[in-house]
């Protein structure tokens, strides 16, 4: 189906009627993030990193629905890196893929292999994964001309990283929408960086993304993260607009009223100087 999103077919319109009202709102929330902070212009040729779970597959659906009416021209190209753990069938996800009718990227990569042979038994291999991950992605973007890469990370993403910083590094940094790659030619954007996990949750459940398990690895969550998903899942539950108030403090900053000497001149209120 060209130009399409894969999914399920709607019998039940009730479950069309909360799918269309979700992905509207998600949409809308995609679109004010890339309009704020400039993640997409005329021209562009991204890479959408597709790892087979929920947010990845979100990603694609939003900005594939986004393109169709975008007031600029750009093309996205999906992609997966598959690890090569054992027992894991990816086979669904390669059909969604080619149902889209898009050229796409699946590159096989000896990830577990060298997690193995690299780290001691019993190691979490996350930390390693994801350089090894990230580092395939930005190979095959400048590979296939692409000059941005799409991550699906949403608001939960960026907040569980803001506290995990804050609590165990001691610094405030979080996970930035846009940035520029450490050899300067690729930006990694984040669209999904103001919509909540729970939406799409219940977006992907709704559209039936054939998912790929989690934990191929034989390792689940890093425990620090998880911690700080759970800590932010009771806000939901107890404080529901907790994560929303800590979220808008990312975007409302007064550096003259933290302690950072490299984003106020602190000598200079002191002696009176403006």
């Amino acid at each position: 189906m060209s130009d399409a999103v894969a999914g399920a077919e709607f019998v039940n319109p009730r479950a069309k009627y909360r799918f269309d009202k979700l992905f509207k709102r998600l949409r809308r929330k995609v679109g004010s993030a890339i309009a704020d902070y400039s993640m997409i212009e005329e021209g562009d040729r991204i890479l959408v990193a597709v790892s087979g779970g929920k947010d990845s597959y979100a990603l694609l659906d939003l900005l594939l629905s986004l393109r169709r009416s975008a007031p600029v021209s750009f093309d996205l190209i999906p992609a997966h890196i598959a690890a090569g753990f054992e027992g894991v069938d990816e086979g669904p996800l390669r059909e969604y893929l080619e149902a889209l009718g898009l050229p796409y990227i699946w590159r096989e990569v000896p990830i577990a292999r060298i997690c193995a042979e690299q780290l001691p038994p019993g190691k979490p291999y996350c930390p390693l994964c994801s350089r090894l991950r990230r580092g395939y992605l930005y190979r095959c973007a400048r590979e296939s001309g692409a000059g941005k890469v799409a991550l699906g990370h949403h608001k939960d993403d960026a907040l569980a990283t803001f506290f995990l910083n804050l609590f165990y590094q001691g610094m405030l940094k979080s996970m930035p929408p846009a940035v520029r790659d450490d050899a300067g030619d690729l930006s990694v954007i984040r669209p999904l960086c103001y919509c909540r996990e729970r939406d799409l949750t219940t977006l992907a459940a709704l559209r039936g993304y054939p998912l790929l398990p989690k934990g191929g690895c034989g390792f689940g969550e890093q425990e620090e993260r998880a911690a700080m998903r759970r800590m932010i899942r009771s806000w939901d539950r107890d404080f529901p607009k907790r994560a929303d108030i800590a979220f808008r403090a990312l975007k409302t900053v007064v550096p003259s009223h933290l302690y950072d000497r490299g984003l106020h001149d602190f000598a200079a209120a002191a002696r009176g100087r403006k």
